[in-house]
């Protein structure tokens, strides 16, 4: 699940894409996974396509739309909610036709774009992992972080992370800013920061620091860290009193697309239930289709119920308009 820019795309590739592939834009890990076992077999047998998928954090999809505008490397992105925004606000995005999605009227309240210029498809968040061999008492705050007793054991992303950004905000949130005053934020983040092992960029880095001993709580994503569990790590899931910030991930059709109905035949298939459950199943990550019942073991991973409820959900149109801000500012006083 999860979420600045870097001015030219550099990622790995599941396949080289040929000139008559269907090319997915998807973030790596658990998530890649996943979608090679739910979505991407479902699909080439129904359609007959041949699949190639594009590994990628969102602010490398987004650079890639805006350095290929109007002719586009791929025909279907997934886009963390506030960077989807930022290229529908660039133009970037096709406008999707609900009419041509059967489960439209089945998501979640949000679940469309201005002017429908993304779909969420699944539901994640920015929690607290630790590995309770090493924290024997389960965190309960997003202060724990701090604790003396981790320093040099923990970890938090950098801003063009998701959880990067997220995590500096719920902090700013407790030290009383506001998304037009990140400076309590800033201020509180900078020692954390400068004393953390790593401020990773991509989500899999954390499961080498775990696996190596190197860190023992992160602010990170529940997916990940039960894709990592389900290979034998030592860890657990703990949602802050202060409430999880919550990630929203989105697809989105490149404006200059030249795939667009195999790009609705994907969507359909991602938005659909047994979709929806298998993905939500395998990836640890909550489902956008309400029709969608999950098993007690993911409800209890995922948002959901009273966690989903609790959990902060910032307005992305908010965060694509200061993101820029906040990222000269963590660069400037964060990051050196």
């Amino acid at each position: 699940m999860p979420f600045l820019a870097a001015a030219i795309l550099s990622v790995s590739t599941l396949a080289v894409a040929q000139a008559d592939d269907f090319v997915i834009a998807s973030y790596g890990g658990s998530f890649g996974e996943a979608l090679k076992t739910c979505h991407v077999p479902a699909f080439e047998k129904a359609t007959g396509a041949t699949v190639s998928v594009k590994l990628g954090n969102s602010s490398q999809t987004a650079a890639a739309l805006r350095a290929t505008k109007g002719n586009p490397d791929f025909d279907v992105a997934f886009l963390d909610d506030a960077f989807a925004v930022q290229t529908g606000n660039e133009g970037l995005n096709e406008r999707l036709d609900r009419a041509k999605l059967s489960h439209a009227g089945d998501l979640i309240p949000g679940a469309w774009g201005k002017n429908d210029s993304y779909v969420v498809t699944m539901v994640t968040a920015t929690v607290l992992i630790y590995d309770p061999k090493v924290v024997k008492t389960p965190p309960t705050s997003w202060l724990d972080l701090f604790d003396p007793h981790y320093a040099g054991k923990n970890v938090i992303a950098d801003i063009s992370n998701a959880a990067g950004w997220q995590f500096l905000l719920a902090l700013n949130k407790i030290k009383g800013g506001t998304l037009d005053n990140i400076d309590p934020g800033v201020a509180a983040i900078r020692p954390l920061a400068q004393g953390s092992t790593v401020l990773y960029t991509q989500a899999d880095q954390v499961v080498t620091l775990f696996e190596r001993g190197e860190v023992a709580i992160a602010a990170w994503y529940p997916n990940n860290a039960a894709a990592a569990v389900s290979r034998g790590l030592s860890l657990a899931v703990a949602y802050p009193k202060e409430g999880a910030v919550g990630i929203l991930a989105t697809m989105v059709i490149p404006k200059g697309a030249k795939k667009r109905e195999l790009a609705y035949r994907f969507i359909e298939q991602v938005l659909s239930p047994e979709g929806q459950k298998c993905f939500s199943e395998r990836a640890m990550i909550g489902p956008a289709n309400i029709k969608v019942q999950l098993s007690d073991k993911v409800a209890q991973i995922v948002p959901y119920g009273e966690t989903l409820q609790d959990a902060w959900f910032v307005d992305p149109e908010i965060v694509a308009r200061q993101m820029p801000l906040w990222t000269r500012r963590w660069q400037r006083e964060v990051a050196r």
